[in-house]
């Protein structure tokens, strides 16, 4: 099986050295095409207004400086245009995607890519504990459940033009509840919280951060599977059509 890492840390990002290792269990043809830099919240975007530079790092190792639609992109139609990769995998990202964070994260939609193509595709990431931890994050869980969390996924066909969204728990790999297959969460966005600060020169300027989770009867979902310890395993598809709303608004229009 010939497998693409890609992710949105960036070609140098411990995440991705933590899947080149997980994928070394499932074969040992292994291509890397990465950012050249972090594009962490670039989400499904293409470079378009300027050029796509590509650098090879060594063999079947690559980085380009856009964004990680466009390191896929950039594999699959020219770095591997005749032996095209079995299965996609982006990640394992410094922290979680999850609810409405699959919008906006280049490591699912570097996945979205490659279902688009008609590949399997696969996105991991990786929560911590709290904020400000940088390079410190611990990568363990996932380096502990990765394997025995993609193998099933792996023995059973993927239906087409979906993927498949993973996320391990900010606990040691001895802590992990286990694994739960949950639909996609959301959060409360009217409680999004911007941090505004002011720099040197006087002028503001803000963060983002993320407003709290809603919950949900049973905790169905992929925020309350990880905050309550285990491995969410999220099916995506790429249709975006909401089937309830179509006869209602061609009824409008007769």
């Amino acid at each position: 099986m010939r497998i693409l890492l890609t992710n949105d840390d960036g070609v140098n990002a411990t995440g991705l050295k933590v899947l080149e290792t997980i994928a070394g269990a499932f074969s040992d043809e292994i291509w890397i095409v990465a950012p050249t830099e972090e594009q962490s919240g670039a989400g499904h975007s293409l470079t378009l207004t300027r050029p796509v530079r590509l650098r090879r790092l060594g063999e079947r190792r690559f980085c380009v400086t856009g964004t990680p639609t466009d390191a896929v992109m950039m594999a699959i139609a020219h770095i591997m245009k005749d032996a095209p990769p079995d299965l996609i995998l982006s990640g394992v990202n410094r922290g979680a995607n999850l609810g409405e964070d699959v919008t906006y994260s280049g490591t699912c939609s570097a996945a979205m890519e490659g279902a688009l193509a008609g590949i399997p595709s696969i996105a991991l990431s990786q929560s911590y504990a709290r904020e400000g931890m940088g390079d410190t994050v611990p990568f363990a869980a996932a380096e502990a459940w990765a394997e025995r969390v993609l193998a099933p996924i792996l023995a059973d066909p993927m239906p087409p033009r979906t993927l498949v969204n993973i996320n391990f728990p900010a606990l040691p790999p001895g802590a992990v509840k286990g694994v739960r297959v949950v639909r996609q969460g959301l959060r409360d966005y009217g409680r999004l919280r911007i941090v505004q600060r002011t720099d040197p020169r006087g002028y503001d300027y803000f963060w983002f951060g993320l407003g709290p989770m809603i919950e949900t009867p049973g905790h169905s979902t992929d925020l309350e599977a990880v905050a309550d310890g285990y491995v969410s395993v999220t099916p995506l598809h790429l249709d975006l059509t909401h089937e309830p709303s179509l006869a209602r608004l061609a009824g409008a229009y007769r």
